[in-house]
C-alpha cells in the first residue's frame, strides 16, 4: 500500500470558510527590504510589548444563547434591566425584626407574628415587640431592618428571646447592593465563564452579544515529517507540532483550520501562506523559521508581507517570526515541539487573545518557590524549563522534569509550570527561591 504524507490543503481551505473581508486598516504594505527586523535578538518583555502595540481585535458579532455563550467574548456591554437583588432579602435563616425593638441589655422578648418563604413574602408589617420567622433569600417584611439567626434564639410559646450584641441590618442584603439597575454587569471585551453564566442568567437575560469566533489556520513545515497512521521511512519523524497546536487552539475557543504539511518548497510554501491569509485572521506555522538552507518562513514571508520580528533572547525558542501576509497575522513557531508550546503561551497566545477581542489581557502572575534541584543555566537568556510543584513537608517545591531538551516532549507532559529564569540568572543551588508561572490558565 502506498504510503500517504499529510497534504498541504492550499486548494480546499476556502471551501471550508469564505474569504476574510478586506481590511483598510492595512495600509503599510511594505516588505522585509524596507521594514527589515533587527539583527538583534529581542527580550521577552520586547517582543510581547511590540506584539501587542501591533495587533488589534476583530471585528464582527453573532448573538447566542447563554449556554453556548460559555469562554466567548462579549462584544456589547450587558446592563442590569433591574437591581439585583431585586428586593431586599435574608442572607441567613433566623427572625426579621425592627432593631429599634432590642432593649440596651438583656434578652428581648418578641412576638412570632407569621413566616417569610423565599418566594412566598409576609405581606403583614413587623411592628415594635414582633418578629416573623423568615427563610434565607425571602424578602424582607415591611418595618423589619434586622435579621437575627435562629442559632441565637430562644423560642418559647410563640415568643423569641433575642440576646444583646445585634447590630443594625446585619444578615441582611439589600436591593441593588450587587447590582444596581442600569448598571453594566458585563462590560465589552469580557470573557465568558461559569460565573458570569450564572450573572447572565440572574439578570434574566436569554441572548447574549459575542464576538465572531477568531480564525486561526496552522500548518507545518518540513519533508522530514510523517503523517500518524504511516510507517516511518530512514530520517522521518511523525508530525506531533499539528496535534499539540490543535490542542490549544481549541482551548483558545479558535475556528480552526488545519492545513496540513507543507514540504520544503519555497513554491508550495508561499501558496499555503496566500492561501491561508485568505479565510483565517492569524496563522501559526511551525518550522522553517531558524536560518538553515531549507527554512523558507522569514524569507516568503518578506516576500508576501511583512517581517516585524523574527529572533528572541530566549531559550527554547529563540527562532520566531512574526509579521503579516494580507491582512492575517503571522506566528512562525520554532520546529522543536517543546519550543512549539513555549513560543505560543508566552507570545503567541496573549496576541491571539487581542486579535479576539479579549480586554484586558491577563497578567498571569509568577509565584515564587523553592527549587528542589541544581539548575544549570549561563546567564544571557531567559530560559523556560518544564517544572513539577510539590508539596515537601508543607512547603511548595519545584523540581524539573527530566531532560530539558526542546525536542522532548514528555517533559512538558509530565511537567505542571515553567521555571522562568531571568536573563540575569547564571544558575539555581537546590533550596533556591525561583519564580514558576502555573500551566493552569494558559493551556
Amino acid at each position: 500500500m502506498p504510503r500517504r504524507r499529510s497534504p498541504p490543503y492550499v486548494l480546499t481551505a476556502s471551501k471550508f470558510f469564505p474569504p476574510m473581508p478586506k481590511s483598510d486598516a492595512m495600509t503599510d504594505t511594505s516588505s522585509c527590504a524596507s521594514d527589515a527586523p533587527e539583527n538583534r535578538a529581542l527580550s521577552a518583555a520586547q517582543a510581547r510589548e511590540r506584539m501587542m502595540a501591533e495587533v488589534i481585535p476583530i471585528v464582527g458579532h453573532e448573538f447566542v444563547s447563554v449556554r453556548s455563550s460559555l469562554g466567548r467574548i462579549l462584544a456589547a456591554d450587558i446592563i442590569a434591566p433591574h437591581d439585583v437583588p431585586a428586593h431586599d432579602n435574608s442572607a441567613m435563616d433566623g427572625y426579621a425584626i425592627c432593631f429599634d425593638s432590642l432593649s440596651a441589655s438583656g434578652e428581648t422578648p418578641l412576638s412570632v407574628v407569621g413566616t417569610a418563604f423565599a418566594g412566598n413574602a409576609f405581606s403583614g408589617l413587623v411592628g415594635k415587640g414582633q418578629a416573623v420567622r423568615i427563610m434565607t433569600g425571602a424578602v424582607l417584611p415591611a418595618g423589619a431592618d434586622t435579621v437575627v439567626v435562629q442559632e441565637v434564639t430562644r423560642l418559647e410559646n410563640g415568643v423569641i428571646f433575642v440576646p444583646t450584641g445585634q447590630r443594625l441590618g446585619q444578615n441582611t442584603r439589600r436591593a441593588g447592593e450587587d447590582l444596581m439597575h442600569g448598571a453594566v454587569a458585563l462590560a465589552t471585551g469580557k470573557r465568558i465563564g461559569p460565573a458570569e453564566l450564572g450573572l447572565i442568567a440572574s439578570l434574566g437575560i436569554a441572548e447574549v452579544d459575542v464576538k465572531r469566533r477568531l480564525r486561526v489556520a496552522f500548518f507545518s513545515t518540513g519533508d522530514e515529517l510523517s503523517s500518524i497512521g504511516n510507517p516511518l521511512a530512514p530520517g522521518e519523524i511523525y508530525d506531533s507540532n499539528r496535534y499539540t497546536l490543535h490542542g490549544l487552539l481549541t482551548r483558545l475557543g479558535a475556528e480552526i483550520i488545519d492545513m496540513g504539511v507543507v514540504p520544503d518548497q519555497p513554491a508550495a510554501l508561499e501558496a499555503t501562506l496566500a492561501e491561508a491569509a485568505q479565510v483565517a485572521d492569524a496563522i501559526i506555522t511551525t518550522g522553517g523559521v531558524s536560518v538553515g538552507e531549507a527554512d523558507f518562513i522569514k524569507e516568503t514571508l518578506a516576500k508576501l508581507g511583512q517581517v516585524k520580528f523574527w529572533k528572541l533572547n530566549i531559550k527554547p525558542g529563540r527562532p520566531m517570526a512574526f509579521g503579516k501576509v494580507g491582512n492575517a497575522w503571522l506566528f512562525g513557531l520554532p520546529g522543536n515541539p517543546v519550543a512549539v508550546m513555549v513560543s505560543y503561551t508566552q507570545f503567541a497566545l496573549d496576541a491571539l487573545l487581542r486579535l479576539s477581542g479579549l480586554d484586558p489581557i491577563p497578567e498571569r502572575p509568577l509565584l515564587t518557590v523553592q527549587s528542589a534541584n541544581v539548575i544549570k543555566k549561563q546567564a544571557g537568556r531567559r530560559e523556560y524549563l518544564r517544572g513539577q510543584i510539590v508539596a515537601v513537608d508543607g512547603q511548595w517545591q519545584v523540581k524539573t522534569t527530566g531532560n530539558q531538551g526542546s525536542g522532548v516532549l514528555r517533559s512538558m507532559s509530565e511537567a505542571n509550570c515553567f521555571v522562568v529564569l531571568a536573563e540575569d540568572c547564571a544558575g539555581v543551588q537546590a533550596g533556591d527561591a525561583v519564580q514558576v508561572q502555573l500551566f493552569d490558565g494558559i493551556f
